[in-house]
């Protein structure tokens, strides 16, 4: 498959494709013209790629995980993003659950009512935990 095939089969870009490229996620086998070339698993691989992305994994992480022979899944890194999840659908439950009352809400002032106050306790409980996270990231 050229580049334009894999682009149109992945729904992804192929300056995307490059750049998994060139960070050693994907590999081409060759080229006809000016056009890279794939093996029609490159698809497998970019759906996992899209999988661990959208569970949290950064690209080296999943880089990690990609061996000549296929995937070795580190189970204590699936584990904690599992929880980390967890703690999302949490929060943002509670978020839903917040802006139902807020926008039924009998309250004059939203400010007046505690399930809205709550609800901004959340988003600032978030909005501070961010930065430690990437702090933590970039150790």
């Amino acid at each position: 498959m050229d580049i334009g095939e894999v682009a149109k089969a992945s729904g992804l870009p192929a300056s995307t494709l490059r750049y998994y490229e060139e960070k050693g996620l994907i590999k081409s086998y060759g080229r006809n013209g000016l056009r890279r070339l794939f093996h029609a698993n490159v698809l497998e691989r970019l759906a996992l790629i899209s999988l661990g992305r959208n569970a949290g994994f950064s690209l080296e992480e999943i880089y990690e995980m990609f061996t000549p022979d296929g995937p070795v899944i580190n189970r204590m890194l699936l584990t904690e993003k599992a929880n980390d999840l967890d703690q999302k659908i949490k929060e943002m439950t509670a978020m839903r659950d917040g802006l139902l009352h807020a926008a039924v809400c009998k309250a004059p002032n939203h400010f007046e009512c505690p399930k809205f106050l709550r609800l901004l306790s959340i988003a600032g409980q978030n909005r501070v935990r961010q930065p430690s996270k990437l702090k933590k990231g970039l150790k």
